[in-house]
C-alpha cells in the first residue's frame, strides 16, 4: 500500500516525465521544418509546467513573437492551425494534439510554482528547473535575435550626415558588422566613423570593399577568467580580454585596461583604433587591445599583485617579441606592468622586453609615459601654427586625471598655455588662475593618495569643484578630452561652442560621441583625431622594438627625445592632412584630419594585406 506522499510523487513525476516527452516531440518536430504548432498543445504543455518565471510573463509582446516564430495566429480557427502541419510529421503531432490526455488522480496540494518544493523527487524539480532556464535562453535569443533584425534600434543609427554619405556598397559593411555583433555599440560607432571617411577611397578602389570587410573582423580574440583571492580568502572571478586585431604591419602591440566597464565590445574599440594608429605611425607594428572588468582601485598591493598574475597565467602564451606588445591604459600603470612582466618572465622562462613601461630598465624608455601627453601638446601646437594662431596664453580645459591629462597640463604649462581643468570619476576641480608647476605637483599627490581632487581646494580656495559634472561649459580656446570613450555628448559638444573652444584634440580613444561631433562640425571646430594625435607612444614603441634599451638612454637625452617627438608628431600631421587633400577634402574642412588619418592609415592596411594574400 502506498503512502500519499508516494502517489503523489508517482503522479508529480509521470506529468513531468509526459510534459518532457511532449516538449522532446516538439523541438523535434521543429528540427524537422515544422511551421505551426496546435495551440491547444501549447496550452496543455504551459499548464502542466506552471513556473514562478516564464516566457511570457513579464513581457505580453514575447507570446505574441513566440505564436508568430512557430506559425500561430490568435484570429486563426482551430482548424486552421491544424492545417499548418507539415507532411510527414503530422500525423503523430495531429493525434498528439486532438487527444486529450487523461488527468491522473491526484492526492494533495499541486505545487506547481514551487520548483524547490517539499514533494517530488530532486531528479523532477531539477529537470523543472532546466526547463525553465531553457525557456528562459530561449527568451533571450529570441530577443537578440529580434534586436538584430530592427532597423530602428537608436543607439545604432547613423548620425543623418554620416548616413547620408554612405554608398550601397558601404552601407552593406557597416549592416554587416550591426548582424554580427548588435550590442557593441562601441564598436558599431568606430565602425561607422573611419567608414564614413573612407566613402571616397571606396568610390575609387571598389575592390577595397571587400579589404574592409575583413580587416573589421579582428584575426583573433582571446577570453578567459581571472580568477583571485583577496586578502580576507575570499575567490573572485572576472572576464579577461585581449583582441589581437592585425598584424598585417608588425607584430600586436596595444594596452591593457582594467576598468569595471571593460567588455569585448571596447576591447575590439581599443584594438581597431590602435591598429589604424599604429598603420599612421608606418613603425611597422600591428595593433591589439585587452584588459579585465577589474577595478584596481580601493584594492591592497597584494590583491593587485594576485590578480595581475592570475591574469598573465592565461595570456603569456600569445605574448612574445615578435607576436604582442603589451602596454598601459587606464587602470594599468608601473605598478601593474611590472607585476605582469614578473609573472611572464617566470612563466615563460624569457627576459624579453616586450612590455611598454615607465622607469624600468627591463620594460621601455624614460620617456614613455611621458611621450603620449607631450606629442599630444605637440600636434596642437602644429595645428595652431597652421592656422595663424600660438598656443601660448590659451585657455585650455582637460579632462581626465591620468598619466596622458596630467603629461598634457605638464607639457601645456611648459609651453605657455594656460590649463585650468582636471577631472576625476566624481567631478571637475577648476582653476580660473590656471594650473603651474607646484599646482601640478599638488595634484599628482592627491591622485598618488587615491583621493578626490576636491583636496586641492583646501590649499586654493579660489578654486572650485564642481560634483557629477564636466568640464565642458568652462570657457576655453582648446579641449583636450583625455578621459574615456564617448565623455562628450551632445550638450556637452553644445556648452563646449558656447565657451568659445575652436580645436579639439582628441587625447582618449574615441571621446566624442556621433552627436556631439555633428554638433562641433557645424560650429566650425576643427576636431583632432586620437588616431593621429595621441600616436607620440607609438614613436617610443618603435624605438623599444629595434633598439635595446640601453641603447636608446645612450642615444638620447630628454631635450633630444622631446625634438624628434615634434617632428614625428609633424610628420603625422602633414601625412593626414595630404591624405585628405588628395581625396577631396579642403584644409578648412573642420575635420580634414579626421578623414585624413582615415584614409591614410587604411590605404597602408589594405596594400600590406592585399600583398599577403589576407583577402
Amino acid at each position: 500500500m502506498l503512502s500519499s506522499g508516494a502517489c503523489e510523487e508517482m503522479s508529480f513525476s509521470a506529468r513531468m516525465n509526459a510534459s518532457l516527452e511532449e516538449m522532446n516531440l516538439l523541438q523535434q518536430a521543429r528540427g524537422h521544418g515544422l511551421v505551426g504548432v496546435p495551440q491547444s498543445m501549447v496550452r496543455e504543455m504551459s499548464e502542466e509546467i506552471d513556473l514562478e518565471i516564464g516566457p511570457g510573463d513579464d513581457d505580453p509582446s514575447f507570446s505574441q513573437a513566440a505564436q508568430a516564430l512557430v506559425g500561430v495566429h490568435p484570429d486563426d480557427s482551430d482548424e486552421q492551425k491544424h492545417l499548418l502541419m507539415v507532411t510527414g510529421h503530422h500525423d503523430e503531432l495531429a493525434k498528439l494534439g486532438q487527444q486529450p490526455r487523461k488527468k491522473k488522480k491526484e492526492f494533495g496540494r499541486k505545487h506547481r510554482r514551487n520548483p524547490y518544493g517539499n514533494e517530488g523527487s530532486r531528479n523532477m524539480q531539477m529537470s523543472a528547473l532546466e526547463e525553465h532556464n531553457n525557456s528562459l535562453l530561449h527568451k533571450e535569443a529570441l530577443r537578440l535575435q529580434m534586436a538584430s533584425k530592427d532597423k530602428s534600434i537608436s543607439t545604432l543609427e547613423r548620425p543623418i550626415y554620416i548616413k547620408a554619405l554612405l554608398s550601397k556598397s558601404t552601407e552593406s559593411v557597416v549592416e554587416a558588422v550591426i548582424r554580427r555583433d548588435p550590442h557593441e555599440v562601441e564598436y558599431v560607432q568606430a565602425v561607422q566613423e573611419v567608414v564614413h571617411c573612407l566613402e571616397p577611397v571606396l568610390a575609387k578602389y571598389p575592390q577595397y570593399v571587400q579589404v574592409l570587410e575583413r580587416f573589421l573582423e579582428p584575426e583573433r580574440i582571446i577570453m578567459f577568467r581571472v580568477p583571485w583571492v583577496d586578502d580576507k580568502g575570499e575567490a573572485h572571478i572576472n572576464r579577461g580580454f585581449r583582441v589581437q586585431f592585425n598584424q598585417a604591419l608588425g607584430p600586436y602591440r596595444g594596452g591593457i585596461r582594467f576598468h569595471p566597464n571593460v567588455y569585448l565590445g571596447m576591447m575590439k574599440v581599443l584594438g581597431f583604433e590602435q591598429t589604424m594608429k599604429n598603420a599612421l605611425a608606418s613603425y611597422g607594428l600591428g595593433g591589439a587591445g585587452g584588459g579585465s572588468d577589474f577595478d584596481p582601485k580601493g584594492k591592497t598591493e597584494n590583491e593587485v599583485m594576485r590578480f595581475c598574475q592570475s591574469y598573465m597565467q592565461e595570456l603569456y602564451s600569445y605574448l612574445g617579441p615578435s607576436k604582442d606588445y603589451p602596454s598601459e591604459d587606464i587602470g594599468v600603470g608601473p605598478r601593474e606592468i611590472s607585476y605582469l612582466f614578473g609573472q611572464y618572465k617566470r612563466l615563460s622562462g624569457r627576459h624579453e622586453g616586450i612590455f611598454s613601461g615607465p622607469r624600468n630598465l627591463w620594460s621601455g624608455f624614460n620617456m614613455r609615459t611621458e611621450a603620449t601627453g607631450y606629442g599630444l601638446v605637440h600636434f596642437a601646437k602644429i595645428l595652431l601654427a597652421d592656422f595663424s594662431k600660438d598656443i601660448r596664453g590659451l585657455r585650455c580645459i582637460v579632462s581626465g586625471s591620468g598619466k596622458v591629462a596630467l603629461h598634457v597640463v605638464e607639457k601645456l604649462i611648459a609651453v605657455g598655455a594656460v590649463p585650468v581643468t582636471v577631472s576625476d570619476s566624481r567631478g571637475y576641480l577648476y582653476d580660473e588662475a590656471g594650473f603651474d608647476d607646484g599646482k601640478l605637483r599638488y595634484i599628482r599627490q592627491i591622485k598618488a593618495q587615491q583621493k578626490s581632487l576636491r583636496e586641492y581646494t583646501k590649499s586654493y580656495p579660489r578654486a572650485k569643484y564642481c560634483d557629477e559634472a564636466k568640464p565642458w561649459a568652462e570657457r576655453c580656446e582648446v579641449a583636450f578630452p583625455c578621459a574615456t570613450q564617448n565623455e562628450l555628448n551632445h550638450s556637452d559638444a553644445i556648452a563646449l561652442v558656447n565657451g568659445g573652444c575652436r580645436f579639439l584634440v582628441e587625447g582618449a580613444v574615441m571621446p566624442c560621441t556621433s552627436e556631439a561631433l555633428d554638433v562641433l562640425r557645424k560650429s566650425n571646430v576643427f576636431v583632432a583625431p586620437s588616431k593621429a594625435a595621441s600616436a607620440g607612444g607609438v614613436a617610443v614603441a618603435a624605438l623599444e622594438a629595434n633598439h635595446s634599451i640601453t641603447e636608446i638612454q645612450l642615444q638620447f637625452t630628454i631635450e633630444e627625445f622631446d625634438s624628434r617627438l615634434m617632428d614625428f608628431m609633424r610628420e603625422i600631421y602633414v601625412k593626414c592632412a595630404k591624405a585628405g587633400y588628395e581625396y577631396g577634402i579642403s584644409k578648412t574642412n573642420t575635420e580634414a584630419l579626421v578623414h585624413g588619418a582615415n584614409i591614410a592609415a587604411f590605404l597602408q592596411l589594405a596594400e600590406a594585406m592585399q600583398e599577403q594574400g589576407v583577402v
